[in-house]
């Protein structure tokens, strides 16, 4: 009875019938993990490029991950995108009715930006339920498991975010979809919190452009879902490592305090960053340093935003928090760790390459240096941050616009 009923919603939904009122409709699938708001920045940047770039269609995201907290702020940016929550299950079967409905209505179907193929499971299951054209936006493809292969080579485009994946497709013979670079979504999000991030500075003492913002990282994330084992080897990595590291951040907030008198903030990315921003960034500090430092604690992409865009620079060993910055108003450094993926060359690729630093081959004063040369001439920052960044919106705009001549 419930393949049955399964069924009849396909064919009523129009996935079979081809039905269709001559509005186009896109699916997106993505989600976001409250942990990390970069993940979360995904969804509400990829909605903006689509919105701004193809007014005239209807959006449906077929949500992967459910957080009320997520959920509330997303939706309440983008009250005409109507989400769809269900899993896949065996042999990439769909169980819920409204996702078959919204499969049925959508002409084609975007894996959302983000680090990989998160949701490999839901476009074989878009497969399975129609031909319809489906297409991969703003993802890094640092590997290829041989059963991806197919599911690349029958996309209509793959955009990566940046262009170390391309040579990952080409190495395995993915050339069939048009393939081409398109930065991470993450550069088109503009939601605020402003009223939450004025009473913050504030009761801080924070003025517009006269504090800078860092932002932690261990080399890699100690996610609690690991294995016992994988988290013992990263402990024992991050514990090599997260002395020298953040020696250098460290160096860059003793001399701007000392040379300028102003604040930094010291901000989280992700959830345990909160953690160690004590061990590793305020209580090592000289003593003459710590009055001048301000911790946020956990908060959202939209609050986070909201602070970026009012700070001289931010100086981040993690990767959107930058990106953040950039799309709003404030210079941001990327300091990469090797273990941080490949995402990372997607600033060389936007122009940006004066502002990232790889971490084993740079110091304190390096990355301090290069802060005095954007404060001494603001100027010139930004309009190097408006460059790299007018480079994306251009990259933008040239592959979203035409999404929709895939279809049918």
């Amino acid at each position: 009875m419930k393949k049955f009923l399964l069924l009849f919603a396909l064919v009523a939904a129009g996935i079979f019938s081809g039905c269709s009122d001559g509005r186009k409709t896109i699916m997106i699938v993505s989600g976001w993990q409250d942990l990390n708001i970069g993940d979360i920045a995904h969804t509400p940047g990829l909605l903006k490029v689509l919105e701004d770039n193809i007014p005239d269609a209807d959006l449906i995201v077929w949500k992967q991950s459910v957080s009320q907290r997520a959920d509330s702020l997303i939706q309440a940016h983008f009250p005409d995108v109507r989400f769809v929550d269900g899993s896949v299950g065996e042999d990439w079967t769909v169980d819920s009715p409204e996702v078959v409905e919204a499969i049925g209505e959508a002409d084609i179907l975007i894996h959302g930006s983000g680090p990989m193929l998160l949701a490999e499971a839901n476009l074989r299951a878009w497969k399975k339920l129609t031909d319809k054209p489906y297409g991969i936006y703003g993802v890094t493809i640092g590997f290829i498991n041989p059963d991806q292969v197919d599911l690349l080579q029958e996309a209509s485009f793959i955009y990566t975010r940046e262009t170390a994946s391309l040579d990952v497709l080409a190495a395995h013979g993915i050339d069939r979809p048009e393939i081409a670079f398109v930065p991470d979504a993450s550069f088109a999000v503009t939601m605020h919190n402003d009223a939450r991030n004025e009473v913050f500075m504030d009761a801080n003492g924070l003025e517009d452009r006269e504090f800078i913002c860092v932002v932690p990282r261990l080399r890699r994330t100690p996610y609690e879902h690991f294995a016992p084992e994988v988290l013992e080897e990263i402990q024992e990595l991050n514990d090599s490592c997260k002395e020298m590291d953040h020696a250098k951040l460290r160096e860059v907030m003793t001399r701007w305090v000392r040379d300028t008198h102003r604040k930094v903030v010291i901000c989280p990315e992700m959830t345990y960053q909160v953690g160690i921003m004590d061990e590793l960034l305020y209580d090592p500090l000289p003593e003459d340093v710590k009055p001048y430092i301000v911790k946020h604690g956990w908060w959202f992409p939209d609050e986070a935003v909201s602070l970026y865009s009012r700070a001289c620079c931010v100086v981040s060993f993690e990767c959107h928090s930058p990106i953040l910055s950039i799309a709003n108003g404030t210079p941001a450094f990327y300091i990469r760790q090797k273990e941080d993926t490949i995402k990372g060359q997607m600033y060389y690729d936007l122009g940006l390459t004066d502002w990232v630093f790889e971490m084993d081959s740079t110091d304190g004063d390096m990355i301090y240096e290069r802060l005095k040369d954007v404060c001494e001439d603001y100027a010139a920052a930004q309009k190097y941050r408006q460059a790299g960044l007018e480079q994306a919106d251009s990259l933008y705009r040239q592959y979203t616009g035409h999404i929709l001549e895939y279809v049918d």
